[in-house]
């Protein structure tokens, strides 16, 4: 489960890249191992937190029914809940179309110390308003004639997004990128789960069925993005998602094997003078009653 093997290769076509992995481990052994790089995880963001110098941007895209939810709180429920804000980007509001189409995820950037995921990303910008170019009438930009549009247009978009991202991994943000890949009959499998069991009922929508019907459109608009807003400071990793558990894994994994590398991070220590009486502040505690 190298990390290398799940990178957007040069000659990206999704539809060669496959919705399933094997890792040879039953259920049982995958979800102890998820729970091994879980802990590891928040372990990390517990000495980031203490550090105070860097943050980590987490993104997640994928078409409808990938599993982003789960996905999210499956890897972060170890977290200490000051450690991580999750942040769900749904139709833009009233005060969001008053800005720029990056403003609203400029603000949910997160703290130094900090983990912030995004369920749903910028990318939105080139991906659903691509699919569905009607909606950037909603933006009231002068500059935009949705009937002029193309491929320049949205490829200006993601180096935008790429020029931020660098901006941000400057200033001590972490970024990684995840495409929950999965294939069109494990999609209809589970909104026919979602149809079929009281329980999920209330996730489906009408609405499903018509993005699905565009889903090949999608696919092209995911490949774009892939292929043109991957970069060394902001890397984009295909996961397969046809099985949740396993993907669980290797989105664990991957966070844990990049934020090891970062060797500058470490707890504090205290100033020389603090040090130089720690045994003294320990007997004076030990002495109290």
């Amino acid at each position: 489960m190298k990390r290398k093997y799940f990178k957007v290769p040069e000659d990206l076509d999704l539809k060669n890249i496959a919705t399933t992995y094997e890792t040879g481990l039953d259920i049982v052994s995958v979800r102890k191992e998820l729970k091994k790089y879980r802990k590891k995880i928040a372990e990390f963001q517990d000495m980031m937190y203490a550090d105070d110098r860097y943050s980590v941007l987490i993104c997640f895209q994928g078409m409808d029914t990938a599993g982003k939810d789960s996905m999210i709180r499956e890897v972060f429920k170890g977290f200490n809940a000051r450690g991580v804000v999750v942040e769900s980007f749904k139709t833009p509001s009233y005060k969001e179309l008053q800005h720029d189409f990056m403003w609203r995820h400029y603000t949910k950037l997160p703290e130094k110390g900090k983990f912030t995921v995004f369920n749903r990303t910028h990318y939105e910008n080139v991906l659903v308003t691509r699919v569905h170019p009607q909606y950037l009438e909603n933006e009231r930009n002068p500059h935009i004639d949705i009937n002029l549009l193309t491929a320049d247009f949205w490829n200006d978009r993601m180096k935008r997004m790429v020029q931020f991202e660098k901006f941000w991994a400057e200033n001590g943000t972490i970024v990684l990128k995840f495409y929950l890949h999965i294939s069109k009959n494990e999609q209809k499998e589970r909104l026919l789960k979602r149809i079929e069991k009281p329980k999920h009922q209330w996730k489906f929508s009408p609405g499903d069925l018509e993005e699905r019907d565009l889903w090949d459109k999608y696919q092209f608009c995911y490949q774009e993005v892939l292929k043109n807003s991957n970069h060394k400071k902001g890397e984009w990793f295909i996961i397969p998602s046809d099985d949740k558990d396993v993907s669980r894994l290797i989105v664990a994994k991957i966070i844990y094997e990049t934020l090891k590398e970062y060797k500058d991070i470490a707890y504090p220590q205290p100033e020389p003078e603090i040090l130089e009486r720690i045994s003294h502040y320990k007997a004076e505690l030990l002495q109290n009653k």
